[in-house]
């Protein structure tokens, strides 16, 4: 491009960023399809690998398309680089794994999605490498459990499904303190709605599977952070273990990005009125929703994010049996793990994205049998209320023993 868009506004940021065009001069961004480059000689072959100049070599290193893609992820975060990965999960474990060594500690914010769980709980332990878990609202522990040198703390805020907060800005000081990097999932709030390197912390990972592609087409996932961190310590491990994003996807993600502040604004309005309107019904023992003044950590949410997402999490009468009968009555709302899509998604994170944390770990997080996660998309609210509705409904006839009666 010949004009600097840097300081021009999110929208603009997000369709004219990290634009490279070919001599052809195309207006969308370019495909490129290929697994690898060829040389004009073995000289520059040779300069390649040796770092002396700067050439595409292979798309598990790098790739023109995917380029685009982090730089445009880059300025929409503020950060200095980015590494996209095939996967959120692959973004995440490149970001702890490239960083830690046997010996280290890694701190972790309890409430995190199952995967990311397993990780810390379950392989980091394997490498020799002490995992510590914390209440991530509670500040006392975290400090007591960065009294000790850590080399990583790993949390999410809000959390999945429970939509619990995290002080960024208290924690990055303790953890800074402590010799930790600060490693943020940000994939419910988005760089929109919450940029967590303004708050102190070092890296920010997403799947990008989530509002980036926003229409459930592909996979993908990021880390960002500082230029020196991601090309001296990410960048040899994504570059030598392979955990590299199809270029295909790196396209269709940067389309996504074109739309992201038009979808993320439509539902998360349709968001905020569902958990106000959801609060009010019959079966509905509780709502949790980060911008609503019943929220517990409410001030927070507002001191951080500047919107409520598009995740909405409820808690309904009948425990596990309410909860299915509940999902199985809805038309409109599909059932699904994903979430972040321009179609309304439910499911129920004790049976699905949680399970295999155990009973006991799901009760410390609340998530209890009733509990489900609500994705709310881009269908007329009025429908996904009347979708609501009726399940709910539903729901309360069976408990009362009414559907079998009729």
């Amino acid at each position: 491009m010949d004009h600097d868009i840097t300081n021009m506004r999110t929208a603009t940021r997000l369709i004219h960023g990290g634009v490279t065009r070919s001599a052809f001069g195309e207006t969308a961004e370019a495909l490129y399809l290929t697994s690898g480059f060829v040389y004009d000689s073995a000289e520059q072959a040779e300069a390649t690998f040796t770092g002396t100049e700067n050439h595409y070599q292979y798309s598990r290193f790098g790739n023109p398309t995917n380029t685009m893609l982090e730089q445009r992820l880059a300025l929409l975060e503020g950060a200095e680089a980015c590494r996209v990965t095939a996967t959120g999960m692959a973004a995440v474990n490149a970001a702890l794994m490239s960083h830690v060594r046997a010996g280290d500690r890694v701190v972790a914010a309890r409430a995190l999605f199952g995967s990311c769980h397993w990780i810390v709980s379950t392989l980091l332990p394997r490498f020799g490498i002490e995992a510590v878990f914390v209440d991530g609202a509670d500040l006392d522990q975290w400090r007591a459990a960065l009294a000790r040198p850590a080399a990583a703390v790993l949390l999410e805020t809000p959390s999945n499904p429970m939509l619990e907060m995290v002080d960024l800005r208290a924690v990055a000081d303790l953890a800074h303190e402590a010799g930790a990097i600060v490693i943020v999932d940000n994939v419910f709030a988005t760089p929109l709605l919450q940029q967590p390197l303004a708050f102190g912390a070092d890296v920010v990972v997403y799947s990008c599977t989530k509002h980036f592609d926003g229409q459930g087409r592909v996979l993908g996932g990021a880390v960002l952070g500082s230029a020196k961190w991601i090309d001296a310590t990410l960048q040899p491990f994504v570059r030598n273990t392979g955990p590299a994003l199809s270029p295909f996807n790196a396209w269709t993600l940067l389309k996504g990005l074109e739309t992201l502040p038009l979808r993320l604004d439509a539902a998360q309005r349709s968001a905020a009125r569902l958990a106000d309107w959801l609060a009010d019904r019959l079966g509905v023992r509780r709502v949790w929703y980060p911008l609503r003044a019943d929220h517990p950590q409410h001030a927070l949410a507002a001191r951080q994010m500047s919107g409520g997402g598009t995740l909405v999490t409820v808690e309904l009468d009948g425990g596990k049996a309410g909860a299915f009968v509940f999902l199985n009555a809805l038309r409109l709302i599909a059932i699904s793990n994903n979430l972040g899509d321009s179609k309304s998604l439910a499911t129920h994170p004790a049976t699905t994205t949680h399970m295999r944390i155990g009973a006991a770990e799901r009760a410390r997080l609340g998530i209890t049998d009733g509990v489900v996660r609500l994705s709310v998309g881009l269908e007329a609210v009025e429908d996904l209320e009347a979708d609501l509705e009726r399940a709910l409904d539903v729901s309360h006839r069976d408990r009362r023993g009414e559907l079998a009666a009729e």
